[in-house]
């Protein structure tokens, strides 16, 4: 191969290892990473109805759905309130980590790149349900990346629902 054909074939090489890693259709689908402490969303949210942004407290104000402190967790699982779960191991591990003013180090499920910027509270505001891109929690014992979130998937999102899709949308 000569030279003028490496110089040709390499940006059309980089093209098309972007496209893939953009547009490949089972991205992060089924990542579920175990966690500090195993939290079962389908106890919280969906046998007890917790609603998601009585522990996701800022997805309505900000463009983070933030993870709660244990400070949270306690409002339920503290002697004081009936102490739910005493004597479950799980729920032990969060009261010494409340107790030492330790934050858990959750394991990030829904990650983007650094380069996309997505809003939670736009899309919230808006009326977007948290099950169209995260699937229903609400059955989940161990919360996994249910959507590709890649780049196609909200694209086609945006399309199907006449919202801004040009570049500076999501990409800062």
């Amino acid at each position: 191969m000569n030279v003028r054909a490496i110089k040709v074939s390499f940006p059309l090489l980089i093209v098309a290892g972007l496209a893939y890693l953009l547009f490949s259709p089972a991205k992060y689908v089924g990542y579920a990473p175990d966690q500090p402490i195993p939290f079962n969303h389908k106890l919280h949210a969906g046998d007890n109805k917790i609603d998601c942004r009585y522990c996701h407290t800022s997805v309505e104000k900000s463009a983070h759905a933030s993870v709660p402190p244990s400070a949270t967790c306690m409002n339920c699982h503290s002697e004081q309130y009936g102490g739910a779960g005493k004597g479950r191991p799980h729920v032990e591990i969060l009261k010494k980590y409340h107790k030492e003013d330790k934050p858990i180090q959750w394991i990030k499920v829904h990650d983007q790149p650094d380069f996309v910027y997505f809003n939670h509270s736009r899309h919230i505001s808006r009326g977007v349900d948290c099950s169209h891109c995260h699937g229903n929690v609400a059955e989940m014992e161990i919360i996994k990346q249910v959507e590709t979130l890649n780049m196609g998937y909200c694209v086609n999102c945006h399309r199907e629902n006449n919202a801004p899709n040009d570049c500076s949308t999501c990409h800062r």
